[in-house]
């Protein structure tokens, strides 16, 4: 087994960490270690539609809007 240290890590995100691997029952380490492991674990091609989808999602819609693209180049069956 292989050994890493995270040095500089901002304390907010080691409470969040704390709170987290609480919430899962896991220690702190245990936790870093599947969030690490998942991150990981396969490779996902998102296209900038999938990712600006997401953030529409994440967002509840606000503040995204999506203009047609019939706008933007015109209306190739017309």
């Amino acid at each position: 087994m292989a050994t890493l240290t995270i040095r500089g890590l901002n304390e907010d995100v080691r409470d969040r960490l704390r709170v987290r691997a609480a919430t899962h029952g896991r220690s702190m380490e245990a936790e870093a270690r599947f969030i690490l492991s998942e991150a990981v674990a396969s490779p996902v091609e998102r296209s900038l539609v999938d990712i600006m989808l997401a953030m529409r999602t994440a967002l509840d819609g606000e503040g995204l809007e999506f203009p047609s693209r019939a706008d933007e180049v015109g209306d190739p069956f017309t």
